[in-house]
Parts: C-alpha cells; structure tokens; sequence
C-alpha cells in the first residue's frame, strides 16, 4: 500500500491569523522540483493554545517542525529546549525544529532579510547607513542583519525612547541613532552629500502600509540619491512606499524577496536539502497570481 498523505512527513507554519500566509505554496513548490515526499501546512494557533501546539508536535514522528510567525516569535522560545546563538541574539524565532530529541528555535528572518542585498554587500563601501522603519518584532532582524554588516542605522518608531531601547539592547556597541517616525513623514530640504562609495537604504519594517493597516508616512526627501527601499510587508506586494521610492528614482525590493529567502533556510532544516532556485521567477508568479 502506498503512503497516504496523514503519513507524509510535513511541517507548517503556525501563527494568528494565518490564512494568508504564502509559506504553503512556497515550500511546496519546492517539494514538487525536488520529487520530495512531504508537505507543508498552515495551522492556526491562537496565543493561549501555544504550549499545547508545541507540546503536541513533540509527539508526532512525521513533523519535521515550523515556521513561526505573528504573534508568537517570542513566545515561542520559552517552550524550546535550545535557542541557536542568532535566534537568542534577535529574540525571536521564526523556525523550529526537531533535532536528536530536542526542540530547537533559530531565526531564518535575518539572513532572509539579507538575502537579496547581498550583490550590494559583497562591494566595499566607504559608509553603510539605514534608515529602518518600525520597533516591532519584525525589526529586531533587520536590526541584527544590518548591524552585522557594518550598517549606522537610524531608527524611527512612534516612541523613540523604545527605538533607542532596541538598539541598545541589540547593538550596543553601534553608534546608532533613534528618531521620531514623524521626522520622516515632513519634506525636508537638506543638501546630500555626494554619495559616491556609500550604501544607502531605507527599510519598512513594521506593518504599516500592510492591508488593513495605516498607511506608512514616509517622503523620499529623506533618502539620499541612489538610495535602496526595502518593504518587508507582503500583503500587498507592491506598496505605496515601493511605488513612492520608484517615483523618486530609487531601486526597490519587496517583501517576496525576504519572505523566499527565510524559507530557503527553514526548508533545508525541515526536509535536508537546500531548495531548488532556479526558478524564483516561476515561483514569484504563483505565489503573486501573476
């Protein structure tokens, strides 16, 4: 008799709300070029079912684990047996898995965030600095990413007492900057410098401009010539704050980018071999309806 998919190893993605989450048709996809038996799911787990979510999992020989998403990136770690070291650095995880009898968290956001700016990170740069958008959960990757890269990042938020919080908390050493997110929403008039030999980007990192969100208040005067926009949000794709950064003449990047990069990383500690990506284009198409 063959294997029925109720035996199939499998992992999923769990948070709330969940419906939405493009991850299923990611890694399938993936599952598909590879010829792997396996699937990927998305479960809906409310705040209070968490400990019961993951104490269940721990009992099921086909879960090979989860992708962990809003609200419980934090959550989560307290009911694992072991934290990777960049997992405890960010304070989130966003991927948990199975591994000779324990529960172990690791953080795929950082080096998916990264993913897509690495043509522009293996250059030499004279300055890197970022202008980043956001102290929720989902800033505490870009920050470490950043920081890790050599990145002077100014950080605006509604409460900049919290922005200065979190980079102190997560670069210390780091002679970072934080600011009101009200700075950024005025036209201002201040001359750049030439900006020959430095990387300059600007990063949506909270939710703002999301669907059924407020719109993200930001004018591109702020950014100087050749800067990189970066919206993390997803839903939908193409934000206001991408199309505003192409008016200006800036290159973008979009949340597709980060959120396929993270699940490269997942997918390789969840099924054992690295994905197929050759094919981003085709898989950008499916995901997106394009």
């Amino acid at each position: 008799m063959g294997q029925t998919r109720a035996n199939l190893p499998y992992a999923e993605v769990i948070g709330d709300p969940i419906a939405q989450s493009k991850s299923p048709a990611i890694h399938r996809f993936w599952l598909a070029e590879l010829g792997l038996e396996g699937d990927y799911r998305h479960c809906h787990v409310k705040a209070e079912g968490l400990a019961d979510y993951i104490a269940a999992r721990r009992s099921d020989p086909d879960w090979r684990g989860c992708n962990v998403t809003m609200p419980h990136k934090q959550a989560v770690m307290a009911l694992l047996d072991r934290i990777d070291p960049l997992a405890a650095q960010v304070g989130a995880v966003n991927t948990v898995v199975p591994e000779g009898g324990q529960l172990v968290g690791y953080n795929t956001d950082v080096p998916g965030f990264l993913e897509p700016l690495q043509p522009l990170l293996g250059r030499n740069h004279l300055f890197r600095m970022a202008r980043v958008i956001g102290t929720g959960g989902a800033a505490r990757a870009v920050i470490v990413g950043l920081a890790q890269n050599g990145f002077v990042i100014v950080l605006a938020g509604r409460n900049p007492d919290k922005a200065r919080a979190l980079l102190d908390e997560l670069d210390p050493k780091g002679e970072h900057h934080a600011a009101p997110i009200a700075h950024f929403a005025e036209p201002t008039d201040f001359a750049f410098d030439d900006r020959d030999g430095l990387l300059d980007l600007v990063v949506n990192a909270s939710l703002l401009g999301m669907t059924g969100q407020p719109p993200l208040p930001f004018d591109w005067t702020h950014a100087p010539p050749g800067s990189v926009a970066y919206d993390i949000v997803t839903s939908p794709l193409d934000t206001d704050f991408l199309k505003a950064a192409r008016a200006a003449g800036h290159e973008t990047v979009d949340g597709l980018a980060m959120l396929i990069g993270q699940a490269d990383h997942a997918f390789a500690r969840f099924f054992g071999q690295r994905p197929p990506r050759g094919r981003d284009a085709e898989l950008r198409r499916i995901i997106t309806g394009g």
